[in-house]
Order: C-alpha cells, then sequence, then structure tokens
C-alpha cells in the first residue's frame, strides 16, 4: 500500500463493501450499530443516500480512527427501490428494472475525531427485458434479499441482465473506492 492510513472502522454488514475495502489494501474491522434508516419526505435519492450515511456516522465516536459509513440507494424514476421484504416485493422491483434505465447512489461518510465528510456517487444502469421465469431464477438462486434493488451487480443479474452502466460499478456494488481513496487521502 503506497499510503499507510490510520486505523479503520467499517460501520457496514456488507459482505460486498468489505471485499471492496479488502481488495483496495486497507486494514479495518467491521463495527456495527443499529441505526434508525428512515429519511425525511421530499429528499433526492442523492440526498437520501448521504443523510443516511450520515446519520450511522452520527453512531460512532472515535479516538482518532476514521468511521466509515455508506448507504446505497437505487432509484427508478426517482422512486426508491430499497431491500426488498420478501419474494414477492423482490420479484416486483425487479420487473421494474427489467428493460428500464435505473440509478444507483451511493452516499459515504468518512469520520475521524471531529472531521466529518460526506460525498455521494451516481451510476446508470440499463438492464435488459427479462421474463418473469428469468426473474424466478434469478430469486431462487441468488437471494437478493440484502441488496437495494433486490440484485447484486456482481452475480447473474449483473452478468446477464444488466446491458451497460455508465459511472462506477464498484458504486452499484455499493462503495464508490475510486472516489473513497481519494477522500480517504484528505484524512492522513
Amino acid at each position: 500500500m503506497p499510503v499507510q492510513f490510520p486505523p479503520i472502522i467499517l460501520a457496514s454488514k456488507s459482505l460486498r463493501r468489505q471485499e471492496l475495502l479488502t481488495l483496495m489494501g486497507l486494514n479495518f474491522k467491521v463495527e456495527l450499530k443499529d441505526v434508525d434508516e428512515s429519511y425525511p419526505d421530499g429528499l433526492s435519492p442523492a440526498e437520501i443516500a448521504v443523510y443516511i450515511s450520515e446519520k450511522k456516522a452520527k453512531a460512532f465516536t472515535g479516538d482518532g480512527e476514521i468511521v466509515i459509513t455508506a448507504d446505497t440507494i437505487v432509484a427508478l424514476n426517482n422512486e426508491i427501490l430499497g431491500k426488498p421484504t420478501d419474494r414477492r416485493h423482490a420479484q416486483e422491483m425487479l420487473k421494474k428494472l427489467s428493460g428500464s434505465k435505473h440509478e444507483v447512489f451511493t452516499g459515504v461518510t468518512i469520520v475521524k475525531g471531529d472531521k466529518v465528510h460526506s460525498f455521494y456517487d451516481r451510476t446508470e444502469v440499463l438492464c435488459k427485458a427479462v421474463t418473469s421465469e428469468e426473474i424466478d431464477f434469478y430469486i431462487d438462486n441468488y437471494q437478493p434479499f440484502d441488496k437495494a434493488g433486490s440484485y447484486g451487480i456482481q452475480d447473474w443479474w449483473g452478468i446477464v441482465v444488466v446491458e451497460r452502466i455508465e459511472g462506477s460499478y464498484t458504486n452499484v456494488m455499493g462503495l464508490p473506492t475510486e472516489k473513497l481513496y481519494n477522500e480517504l487521502l484528505k484524512f492522513i
């Protein structure tokens, strides 16, 4: 690693975010705190992602450690597609994404002592049209119940259904790593 960062806490149970930080060569530990992820009406998808990320960050007080929190929002025509509550909900979301273009926003907050910085990234994702049978196959085999929008860009949906993205691939996974690295450099 060309840069030595102070100890990092990743406040996320997302295995994808953990994998991305590992691939970035960062040493970190995971700490979780329960945070209410509700948000006020009237916010744009980008504002929602940042708002929830900042809410998560406020639950932490560090002693020189860097804390990273994040929240990913999938938006289709400004409708927020969160994590599905059940199979039927996942089917509904994936049907909406089929044959359409949507946006993925990830809000990230970095905290070290009194210094707090938030930012977001936006990626546009175009999905080809899929059948109900393909949606059921995806749900049965990939269990996307912990993912915003009911899909993972790194699994079957991303490999077979996503036709094109404009923006950061890792942002769609849940953490815009290229932006995160540049922002972390400001904290050392």
